[in-house]
C-alpha cells in the first residue's frame, strides 16, 4: 500500500472543536413522609435503570467507638434479610439481570443497584497523614486494628444499621427509563412506611495545629520501593473556592499531561503514577500529592513535589495551559454524564453535600470563565508549601537521612506505634 505523501500528514494537533451543550433533565426532588429524599431523572436511553439509596452516615460518626463497622456493615447488609437468604438475592439478580452493590466512606454508606427495566504501601501512607491531619477528629481513622476487626459482633452490626440506615438520613436517587410519577408511586408503596427515626451528627472536635513542615516515616523493613505522600488541610465543595482549587490541582498533578507527571515521571522517570487530589469530605477537606518511586530517589522526589507546588505559588500559569486545564475538566465533567451510573453520581453529590440547585448545569460554564489569577489565589492559599505534612513509607534504614533533609523525621511501625 502507497504511504500518503509526506505534504498530506498533519504534523500538528487538530484544534478542539467546541465543546457541545449540555441538556439536563428535569429531577423532581420529592421528600417522602418519612423523611426519605427522592431525587428521579428519565433517561430512555437504554431500556436501564440506576438507583443509589444513601445514608447520611458513615465511618466518622463511630470512629471513636467502633472504627470501620460502617464498613461491615455495608458489607453483610446485602447478605441477606429477614425473608430471603443470600442465595435466593444473588439468584434473584441473576435472573432479573440486575446488579447489587454495597459499600460505605467516611460520610455515608450506599446501596446501589441496576438491573433492566422490565424488572424494574499506599493504604499506610493515606492512614498517616489522615491522622496527622486530623488527629483525634473521626477523619483520623482509617480503618480498624485486627484486635478491633476481631472483637466485632453481629449485634453491634445490627445496631449501626438500625441507627443509621434511616428514611431521614437517606437519599434515594433513580435515574432510568421510567416516568417519575409512576415510580416515585412504587417508591410510596415500598419505602412509605419504612419508620423514620433520629440520626446523631457525627462528632467534629477541634483539629491539631500544624506549624512548619514535619516528616513522618512508616518503617516497612526490606521494602524495595517508597510511597510518598505530601499533603495539608484544604476545603470542602461548599468553599466558595473550590472550583478554583480543583483547576489548580489539575494543573499541578490532576491530570496526565500536568506539571508534576511531566517532571517527575517523563523528565526524570522517578516514578510511573504520580498524582495530586483534593479530598472534600464533608466537614473538611485536604490537599495530597503521592508518588511511589524506587528509595534511592526519594529526596530528589521530594524536591521536584516542592519545586511545582512552589512554582503554581509564585507564577502565573500561561494562557495556553489554562485554556487546555479549562478544557479538559470541562470535557471530563461531560464525560461523566453519558451513562446513568455517571449521572446518578454527580446528582448524589450536589445533593448530598446541599450545593446549590443550580451548581450541575453551571458548572462548565463557571470552569471556563476562570483565570490565570484564581489559579494562583487557590495555589497560594491550599498548596501549603511551608506547613506541609511529607508521609514516607519504607526501609527506614534507606530513607532516614534523606527525609531528614526535610525535616527531623518522628519514625512509626506499621501498627502505627512511635519507634
Amino acid at each position: 500500500m502507497a504511504s500518503a505523501p509526506r505534504s498530506e500528514i498533519q504534523t500538528t494537533v487538530p484544534a478542539l472543536s467546541p465543546a457541545r451543550p449540555v441538556i439536563w433533565p428535569p429531577r423532581p426532588h420529592t421528600t417522602l413522609s418519612n423523611g426519605l429524599e427522592v431525587v428521579l431523572v428519565e433517561s430512555h436511553t437504554i431500556p436501564k435503570f440506576t438507583g443509589q439509596l444513601f445514608f447520611r452516615s458513615g465511618n466518622a460518626v463511630v470512629a471513636a467507638t467502633a472504627p470501620g463497622i460502617a464498613d461491615m456493615t455495608a458489607t453483610v447488609v446485602r447478605t441477606g434479610t429477614t425473608a430471603r437468604a443470600s442465595r435466593q438475592i444473588e439468584e434473584d439478580l441473576r435472573r432479573m439481570g440486575a446488579d447489587l452493590s454495597s459499600g460505605a466512606g467516611a460520610d455515608t454508606s450506599v446501596v446501589s443497584f441496576a438491573g433492566l427495566v422490565d424488572f424494574s504501601n499506599d493504604l499506610l501512607a493515606s492512614e498517616r497523614m489522615r491522622k496527622v491531619l486530623f488527629g483525634a477528629h473521626p477523619y483520623g481513622t482509617i480503618s480498624p486494628t485486627e484486635a478491633q476487626v476481631e472483637s466485632y459482633r453481629l449485634d453491634q452490626l445490627k445496631d449501626f444499621y438500625h441507627q443509621y440506615y434511616r428514611p431521614g438520613n437517606a437519599l434515594l436517587v433513580m435515574v432510568g427509563d421510567f416516568s417519575p410519577r409512576a415510580m416515585l408511586a412504587q417508591i410510596e408503596s415500598v419505602f412509605g412506611s419504612w419508620a423514620a427515626g433520629k440520626v446523631d451528627e457525627a462528632p467534629n472536635p477541634a483539629l491539631p495545629e500544624l506549624h512548619g513542615r514535619r516528616v513522618h516515616l512508616v518503617h516497612l523493613p526490606g521494602s524495595v520501593q517508597t510511597q510518598i505522600v505530601v499533603g495539608n488541610r484544604a476545603i470542602t465543595r461548599k468553599h466558595p473556592d473550590w472550583l478554583r482549587l480543583t483547576l489548580a490541582n489539575s494543573i499541578y498533578g490532576g491530570a496526565f499531561n500536568s506539571r508534576l507527571v511531566m517532571n517527575i515521571r517523563e523528565q526524570k522517570g522517578y516514578t510511573y503514577s504520580p498524582r495530586s487530589g483534593v479530598h472534600p469530605l464533608r466537614q473538611h477537606g485536604y490537599f495530597t500529592i503521592s508518588a511511589a518511586v524506587r528509595n534511592d530517589v526519594v529526596a530528589a522526589t521530594l524536591t521536584e513535589i516542592f519545586y511545582e507546588v512552589d512554582r503554581m505559588r509564585s507564577t502565573p500559569v500561561g494562557e495556553e495551559e489554562l485554556a487546555d486545564a479549562r478544557n479538559y475538566l470541562s470535557g471530563l465533567f461531560s464525560l461523566g454524564l453519558a451513562t446513568q451510573d455517571g449521572l446518578a453520581g454527580q446528582l448524589a453529590t450536589s445533593t448530598l453535600e446541599r450545593l446549590p440547585e443550580d451548581y450541575l448545569e453551571t458548572y462548565r460554564e463557571r470552569v471556563l470563565a476562570l483565570t490565570a489569577a484564581d489559579v494562583l489565589d487557590a495555589a497560594q492559599k491550599y498548596f501549603d508549601s511551608a506547613n506541609a505534612q511529607i508521609v514516607i513509607v519504607g526501609d527506614r534504614a534507606q530513607l532516614e537521612a534523606q527525609a531528614a533533609l526535610f525535616g527531623n523525621p518522628e519514625v512509626y511501625d506499621a501498627q502505627g506505634n512511635r519507634i
